[in-house]
């Protein structure tokens, strides 16, 4: 157990606190198991690194973090781990990687049961399930989702200026308003281009010359290690599924065609949908339905796009539509905190209420000027008027 505190401190001495992802706030750090799920290379790790030294370094000694792909595990149990930890006046303990341990969620559970003054934060895959019939951790344990940067927390990354999150509400009420007092601040559209490229993934600021082949490494990981991990993809058809994440990063956007598809890469129906199905759950695409609830593995989606632009210009950076970067990018950062489906007209129905139409500063209303609840969101442009409003403001939503 001593190595596993030295190479606490280790990762301690090397973690930086100058900024701070929202999701610190947004967690209740009091209770007793907190799971916080995520893809790949989002800062999952960096949170808890964070938090600890933040929060708890005059406790250090009663605090731990490991990451469960440590090499020490494959020959020491997480529950011997912890009934040591307790002895020796453990009180916090911080699990990385849980989806990398055997039978995590039984044992996760044994230790929330017997040890009630033991403070449990654990992270893992998009594809973590809490619910099993063997530990049920979804009524003991409080989850947080994670998501990449939104273009506020890159702003504030570059400029070390802190904005307020807005509510969607607000963005539709009085984007006016609110673009103003940010364009006081800054010229948001100076640093648009950036983002999209290269500013979703925190880790964008270590290298940026490397920052592709990071990205490349993070996809590479999430099919190959954690898809036949977690949901028993045979190694051999994780080359089909990367050939049908190219064909949805060439597309403007990608409207699947099951039939075409399903002959193009080999495969037969039920097996394309559900690769479709599994490149949503692990982070890689956002699916798209018309329909508001019931949504079965097995459903074709009406539209799909890329999990967020950064994605777009890593795997295909030579065919990077506008119109669909501009929809990937409103999907990326309203699909977070909100409800949006397919809509028959205009692009997006959003929390059943609103419908975007997603274009260029020369957009028009034609479109949608017979709905109610439409709004444009305009790529292009620092201020709106009435109904059309800055794209970029989309990303202050988180």
């Amino acid at each position: 157990m001593n190595a596993l505190f030295e190479k606490q401190q280790q990762r301690l001495s090397l973690i930086s606190t100058d900024f701070v992802r929202s999701a610190m706030t947004d967690i209740n750090w009091e209770a007793r198991l907190i799971g916080i799920k995520g893809a790949r290379g989002i800062g999952k790790t960096t949170l808890l690194l964070q938090y600890i030294k933040l929060n708890l370094l005059p406790e250090i000694k009663s605090t731990l973090y490991v990451s469960l792909d440590n090499i020490w595990f494959s020959n020491n149990s997480l529950s011997d781990l912890v009934d040591s930890f307790v002895k020796r006046g453990g009180k916090y303990l911080f699990l990385d990687e849980v989806h990398r341990y055997p039978n995590w969620s039984q044992e996760l559970k044994n230790i929330y049961d017997d040890f009630p003054t033991l403070k449990v934060v654990f992270t893992g895959s998009s594809l973590l399930e809490i619910l099993n019939a063997r530990a049920d951790l979804s009524r003991r344990a409080i989850i947080y989702d994670m998501q990449g940067l939104s273009f506020r927390e890159y702003l504030s990354m570059e400029t070390g200026i802190s904005f307020n999150r807005l509510s969607l509400k607000s963005i539709i009420d009085d984007h006016l308003k609110v673009a103003t007092a940010i364009n006081k601040k800054i010229k948001p559209l100076q640093y648009f281009e950036n983002y999209l490229k290269q500013g979703y993934y925190p880790f964008y600021k270590e290298q940026i010359s490397l920052y592709k082949i990071r990205i490349e490494e993070v996809i590479n990981m999430m099919l190959e290690i954690e898809l036949p991990l977690l949901r028993k993809v045979d190694l051999a058809y994780v080359y089909k599924i990367k050939q049908l994440l190219l064909i949805i990063a060439e597309s403007v956007p990608f409207v699947p065609n099951v039939s075409k598809l399903s002959e193009r890469i080999g495969i037969n129906r039920g097996t394309l949908l559900l690769y479709l199905h599994y490149l949503e759950e692990i982070g890689l695409t956002i699916n798209l339905f018309k329909k508001a609830s019931g949504i079965s593995k097995l459903q074709k989606p009406n539209k799909i796009f890329l999990e967020n632009t950064n994605l777009m210009f890593t795997l295909s950076p030579k065919h990077t539509n506008i119109g669909n970067l501009r929809e990937t990018f409103f999907t990326n950062q309203l699909s977070y905190q909100h409800k949006i489906r397919y809509a028959k007209q205009g692009d997006f129905f959003v929390d059943d209420t609103y419908i975007f139409e997603i274009g260029g500063k020369d957009k028009t209303a034609k479109q949608i000027q017979e709905l109610e609840n439409a709004f444009i969101a305009a790529d292009n442009i620092e201020y709106g008027y009435n109904n059309k409003i800055p794209l970029w403001l989309f990303g202050f939503l988180y």
